[in-house]
């Protein structure tokens, strides 16, 4: 499966929404749907609302955050919004302000 990468220059100010992996080193204002996973990298902001299938957060998130299958928020990123999944790892270091909502779902 390939991935796009937003790298640490760019700004988008918008919607995105896809089938493949996105890796965001830059700036992302608006909202973010994919149905694979999301990397938001050290060097990333993104100021919106995310529902992918996996998120992996290393910088600095404002936003609501739903994930059918997992979020992970790493040792220094910075979030603030509400989280949703099944499954969440927080990392000793990571700072988070929001609630969280871990529906269980049969599987």
């Amino acid at each position: 499966m390939a991935n796009t990468i937003i790298g640490s220059s760019i700004t988008i100010d918008g919607e995105i929404s896809g089938d493949e992996d996105l890796v965001i080193q830059g700036t992302v204002k608006g909202k973010i749907s994919l149905k694979e996973s999301l990397f938001v990298e050290a060097s990333a902001s993104v100021e919106a609302d995310i529902e992918v299938q996996n998120v992996e957060i290393t910088g600095r998130v404002t936003g609501n955050i739903q994930a059918s299958d997992k979020v992970e928020l790493k040792a220094d990123c910075r979030v603030v919004g509400d989280v949703r999944a099944p499954r969440i790892l927080i990392a000793d270091g990571a700072s988070f302000k929001g609630n969280v909502d871990m529906d269980v779902k049969e599987r």
